[in-house]
């Protein structure tokens, strides 16, 4: 990669405070489109322009996002005094819908729990820490990012609350139920002692549970459950657990600090309910509901 592109990313680690996965993502877009059209602190408006055909048989929603990462860098650029224009202007710009996450119903979440339950009930250390942690993925609507780095001193002592680290490093307190302080409990009494590891969730190497052994662990537990594994992710529990907070009566806004969300917008997508269930709650809850329509 140019070392603009590297100066770039530094920018977004030191001074936005970009997570290691969101700075990855940035450096695969910025460098795929250094490959197809060279250096970006250099490159020409007409070749900006080529992208769209260089981009033609990706998804719009793909194409948005590294639209996006170019926009920012150019705008970077611009004020490093490296460009003298803004070529953002010949990138593609397609239009797309967020697409609404899965959905688990009740009755899908009760059956993933009933199998970990019974998966725990001779206290086995890994069937234990995966109670553990679908408890705190459903129970506190944590990101995987966020659970598996959870430290020790994240458990709750005095209050029941834990406290996130979350995008950009800001930081949340989130609520922790009964259950998942009760199933957390049942993890410390036979986590591993590893002194090295500062983590609730270790790897034997003394760092944190992966992003990926989380996500085979949440799909094949959802397959021992009867439920279709490729329905079933840590995001689409930290998705119900929103969505059932809501269809209980939650504000808005109350969710959108509990899932450590900036822009509200991004909390309304998150938490769609279905039009049948709202129609529903108009008739039962508006103050003209209970009057009788005149003739």
């Amino acid at each position: 990669m140019s070392a603009a592109t590297e100066a770039f990313l530094a920018m977004l680690a030191a001074e936005r405070g970009a997570a290691l996965n969101t700075l990855a993502a940035y450096r695969r877009d910025l460098g795929g489109a250094e490959e197809a059209i060279g250096d970006l602190a250099a490159v020409e408006r007409d070749a900006v322009a080529g992208l769209a055909q260089e981009w033609a048989s990706l998804a719009p929603a793909s194409v948005a996002r590294k639209a996006s990462a170019l926009r920012q860098f150019f705008g970077f650029a611009m004020d490093e005094g490296w460009r003298g224009d803004d070529p953002s202007g010949a990138l593609p710009a397609p239009r797309s819908r967020r697409p609404l996450p899965k959905l688990l119903g009740h009755d899908q979440i009760a059956a993933l729990f009933a199998r970990a339950e019974d998966d725990a009930m001779g206290n086995e250390p890994r069937a234990v820490r995966q109670l553990a942690l679908i408890e705190l993925l459903y129970g506190s609507g944590l990101r995987a990012t966020e659970l598996v780095a959870l430290p020790l001193s994240a458990v709750p002592r005095d209050a029941p609350f834990l406290t996130i680290t979350g995008k950009g490093g800001a930081t949340r307190l989130v609520p922790v139920g009964a259950r998942a302080l009760e199933a957390v409990g049942r993890w410390m009494a036979v986590r591993p002692a590893l002194p090295a590891s500062r983590f609730l969730f270790p790897s034997k190497g003394g760092a944190h549970l992966s992003r990926i052994r989380l996500y085979q662990l949440i799909k094949a537990l959802a397959a021992r459950a009867g439920l279709d594994p490729a329905q079933v992710s840590p995001h689409v529990l930290r998705h119900a657990f929103a969505t059932h907070l809501l269809e209980g009566g939650a504000d808005l806004r109350v969710l959108q600090t509990l899932l450590g969300h900036a822009d509200i917008s991004t909390t309304q997508i998150y938490t769609h309910v279905d039009a049948a269930r709202l129609v529903a709650l108009v008739n039962s809850r508006h103050p003209l509901a209970t009057r009788a329509t005149s003739d």
